[in-house]
C-alpha cells in the first residue's frame, strides 16, 4: 500500500473529476449501494455520525439528508482537494448546516473517545496505510452500543464475472479514466487496491479482532461491493 502521503497526492490530483469518473464507471450502481448504508447507518437513531474519508462528500450529504433535523454528520478526509467540493455540494442539497469538516487522519484522529453514535466509511478503508490503526481508531471515538458501516468495493468471487471484472478494471478502466483526469497512473492504482483488499471473510475477522461485535455484510451487485456492519 503507498505512504498516505502519496494517496493524498493522488486523490487531490483526481478531484475535479472524480464524481462523474465515480458514476460513470459504476453506471450509477454507486448511488444504490450508498442508499442501503445509508439505511444502516441512520436506522438505529444515530444523531452525531462521523464519515471517514468522506471525499467529495456525496455519502457525507446523503447521510445529512437523512438523519433527524437535529443530526450532524463530521466528515473527515486527507485530502484537501477532494473535500474542497464538498460544501458548494452540500449547498446546492440544503444541508450544509448539519455537515462540519475537518482534515484528519483516519489513522490518528484528534477526536474524543466516544464521541459519535455511529462511525461510517464508504469505499476508503482500502487505502488506509495500516487499515488496523484505522479500525481501532474508528473503535475508540464509537460511544459504546454504537455501530460500524463500512461500504467497499470487492472482487466478484463468481469465475465467469470476475474474468469480465478484470478485463474492465485493469483494463479499460485505466484508459477511461486516463483519458478524463489525465492522472492514467491513480485509476491502476484504484482497481488494483480492490484486488488487494482482504477477501470479504477476512475482513470480517480483522473487524472482529478489532474488537468490534456482531459483525457480518451484505454482498451487493453480485460481489462488486461489500457492506460490512459491525457494533462496539
Amino acid at each position: 500500500m503507498p505512504r498516505k502521503e502519496n494517496i493524498e497526492q493522488m486523490f487531490d490530483a483526481v478531484a475535479p473529476t472524480y464524481d462523474s469518473l465515480n458514476h460513470i464507471m459504476s453506471l450509477g450502481v454507486d448511488k444504490s449501494w450508498r442508499r442501503k448504508a445509508v439505511r444502516e447507518i441512520v436506522g438505529g437513531g444515530a444523531k452525531e455520525v462521523l464519515d471517514v474519508a468522506c471525499g467529495t462528500g456525496d455519502s457525507t450529504i446523503a447521510i445529512a439528508r437523512a438523519l433527524p433535523e437535529d443530526g450532524i454528520v463530521t466528515g473527515i478526509d486527507i485530502s484537501d482537494g477532494m473535500m474542497a467540493l464538498v460544501a458548494g455540494k452540500a449547498a446546492k442539497k440544503g444541508v450544509a448546516g448539519k455537515i462540519t469538516l475537518r482534515k484528519e487522519d483516519g489513522e490518528a484522529m484528534s477526536f474524543a473517545d466516544s464521541s459519535f453514535d455511529c462511525v461510517t466509511c464508504s469505499f476508503g478503508i482500502r487505502n488506509f496505510e495500516h487499515k488496523e490503526k484505522g479500525l481501532a481508531e474508528f473503535r475508540r471515538v464509537l460511544r459504546p452500543g454504537g455501530k460500524l458501516v463500512i461500504l467497499e468495493l470487492s472482487v466478484p468471487q463468481n469465475k465467469v464475472l470476475r474474468r469480465l471484472y478484470d478485463i474492465y478494471f485493469l483494463h479499460i478502466l485505466p484508459w477511461i479514466g486516463g483519458l478524463i483526469s489525465g492522472e492514467k497512473a491513480a485509476y491502476r492504482y484504484l482497481p488494483a487496491s480492490v484486488h488487494n483488499f482482504p477477501a470479504p471473510d477476512a475482513f470480517a475477522i480483522m473487524l472482529s479482532e478489532a474488537g468490534f461485535s456482531s459483525v457480518r455484510y451484505r454482498t451487493l451487485s453480485l460481489g462488486l461491493c461489500r457492506l460490512y456492519i459491525c457494533k462496539k
